[in-house]
């Protein structure tokens, strides 16, 4: 299985296109040529870092270097300087692909090869080689990225079951292509259609009115994502058939207000993580997901809750991580421990936080997404941030900012819209879990990844 081979495999090549900020690639031009300036053949059989700033240049690299190469390494835009040398040393790098933003990998070494949206004629006809590793990076916000082994069929097997849609779909997505939950998008948009590529470099309302012209109608992102997006106004100009939600816990909150800014679209969340692959999806507009699900027969995923924690077995898990000095992916069984706690509440399992993002208040845990669930509940909220502030008495005690929706109600005095978080809090809450000081702020800071972006205490 290779990627070219499965989007030429009726015959025909491929019919979709790849919109980026600057330019736009027709698939089927690659048949006869590359971006890769001549270069391809140079890099057969070596393992290549792609680290094109461009998402759009790294996006037709992977789609040439599948079969060609003997491993992709997958270099999100913030990787720094710093990183890079130990990132080329554990994926065992002897070559990488940049572009004009080469001055942001400074850090790396080997065979260089320029590569860029204008297509030069390929010389050669496509051919595989290589049954070609596809490695991740995770976000490595506390420190170096780990490096996470895939292969294509572990990144398609979420949707290479599922029955082709009756007409091309044009995918758009918040995420970084080189990141685990981007990288699904443009997969899933490369077999079935287009994709609307985002840039940093361009503002949220400037994305989705290209999206909204290249007539998008499915588009994916995280939570956070989403919030930014209705908080810009800018949501209003895409009137996509199917809004998908992934990459951090999708609370009540959000969900409803997607599906009143979205009347038409289906609006699903999906659990995936980089190591353990796509879980599930749930379309039923309820946070959390089915109890039915756990130890469901003859599921292509297998799902397990032990000691309160989700883990996955599929052929969507990674390999394995790379390096020496790697901790194992999966257990003795097989699964991959997700981190992600839950609950059962009512037939249905509830997400309540991260395993290693718990505050201790005197000894009582709290999950700081819990009390947001709560929060964002409240009408005039649109986003929270709960973290710990450190206690002499209790060791921490809870916070919160909230961003408020615009308009009427960001118009409204904090005091009384603190006040109605409170209570909000004092009722859905035990006592430990309630904030002791709520501020209202303006915004709040998204990480490169799309989540929101959590200090230590």
């Amino acid at each position: 299985m290779w990627l070219w081979g499965s989007l030429t495999a009726s015959g025909a090549p491929p019919s979709g296109s790849l919109h980026g900020a600057a330019a736009r690639v027709d698939l089927a031009d690659l048949a006869g040529a590359s971006s890769l300036g001549g270069r391809l053949e140079t890099l057969r059989g070596r393992t290549v870092l792609i680290a094109a700033q461009d998402p759009l240049t790294s996006a037709l690299a992977l789609i040439e270097l599948d079969g060609v190469a003997r491993r992709m390494v997958l270099c999100p835009p913030d990787l720094t300087p710093d990183q890079a040398p130990a990132v080329m040393r554990d994926s065992a790098a002897d070559a990488y692909v940049t572009d004009a933003g080469a001055v942001a990998v400074s850090g790396l070494e080997g065979l260089r090869v320029s590569s860029g949206p204008a297509l030069q004629p390929l010389g050669c006809a496509r051919r595989r080689s290589h049954d070609t590793e596809w490695v991740l990076l995770t976000a490595g916000t506390t420190g170096a990225p780990k490096l996470v082994r895939h292969t294509l069929a572990s990144l398609t097997s979420a949707f290479t079951a599922q029955e082709a849609p009756p007409s091309p779909l044009v995918w758009g997505t918040f995420y970084d292509i080189r990141r685990y939950g981007g990288l699904q998008i443009l997969l899933r948009a490369l077999h079935h259609g287009s994709l609307v590529v985002s840039s940093a470099a361009e503002s949220t309302a400037d994305f989705l009115a290209r999206a909204a012209a290249a007539g998008v109608t499915h588009f994916s992102g995280t939570p956070s994502h989403w919030r930014r997006a209705l908080m810009s106004g800018a949501a209003a100009r895409i009137s996509p058939r199917y809004v998908r939600l992934s990459g951090e816990i999708a609370d009540q909150g959000i969900l409803d207000s997607l599906r009143s800014a979205f009347p038409n679209a289906t609006v699903a969340h999906a659990f995936a993580s980089t190591e353990a692959g796509v879980g599930f999806e749930v379309r039923d507009g309820l946070a959390g997901f089915p109890a039915g699900l756990i130890g469901a027969p003859g599921a292509a995923v297998e799902i397990d809750v032990a000691g309160g924690t989700l883990r996955l077995r599929s052929a969507g898990n990674a390999t394995d991580y790379l390096g020496a000095h790697a901790p194992a992916l999966k257990d003795s069984e097989g699964f991959v421990d997700t981190g992600d706690r839950v609950e059962l509440r009512d037939g249905r399992y509830v997400f309540i936080g991260r395993s290693g993002g718990v505050i201790n208040v005197g000894g009582l845990k709290v999950y700081p997404e819990e009390v947001e669930a709560v929060i964002n509940a409240q009408p005039g909220v649109r986003m929270s941030l709960v973290r710990a502030r450190r206690s002499p008495i209790t060791g921490a005690i809870v916070t919160a900012e909230v961003v408020l929706v615009q308009g009427a109600a960001a118009r409204r005095p904090h005091d009384v819209v603190k006040g109605e978080i409170l209570e909000a809090c004092r009722r859905g809450l035990a006592a430990h879990k309630v904030p002791m000081t709520i501020r209202i702020v303006p915004a709040l800071e998204v990480s490169p990844s799309g989540k929101l972006v959590r200090p230590d205490a």
